[in-house]
């Protein structure tokens, strides 16, 4: 085994026992932030690809193209998005942490933290879609509708969590 094969293998090794030590802390949130990551790079890459298609389609109209701010306001966005879902995880542990202490056992890892990151998936799912549109890519009405109403219950089903 060469040297690169050597670093390959122990950087394989290292990621297989953090995931499996975030399975073992939160679940199925860890499958859902890794998704997220991934609509979050391509929310990012379609938003750069719908501002140029718009630079193209209006040459002479200095708001429309790509931006090194806009692109950057983006990024801020999107750890912020990251931030909350952090504020859930540790709201999730401190409740689980408290029903431990009073002997109450909850079956589920992660309440809070899992609901936001959702959210924030179907947030970017449909912003994918408003990027592709922008794009000029056909894009069925039903999807994005059908997205929106999935975003809003898991909205209403927090709200109706303080009764």
């Amino acid at each position: 085994m060469n040297t690169v094969q050597k670093v390959t293998a122990g950087i394989v090794g290292v990621v297989s026992l953090v995931v499996a030590w975030l399975f073992d802390r939160i679940g199925i949130l860890v499958y859902v932030i890794l998704i997220l990551a991934v609509m979050m790079f391509l929310d990012y890459l379609t938003g750069m690809l719908a501002s140029k298609r718009e630079a193209l389609d209006h040459p002479d109209d200095p708001t429309c193209g790509w931006s090194s701010a806009k692109g950057a306001k983006g990024i801020i966005k999107k750890v912020g998005y990251l931030c909350v879902i952090v504020v859930a995880m540790v709201a999730d542990y401190i409740i689980l942490q408290a029903a431990a202490e009073m002997g109450w056992q909850i079956n589920v890892k992660a309440i809070f933290g899992l609901m936001v990151a959702v959210w924030y998936l179907l947030n970017e799912l449909l912003s994918i879609i408003e990027n592709a549109g922008r794009m000029g890519a056909p894009v069925p009405e039903w999807l994005a509708k059908y997205i929106s109403v999935l975003k809003n219950k898991i909205e209403s089903k927090g709200e109706n969590n303080d009764e």
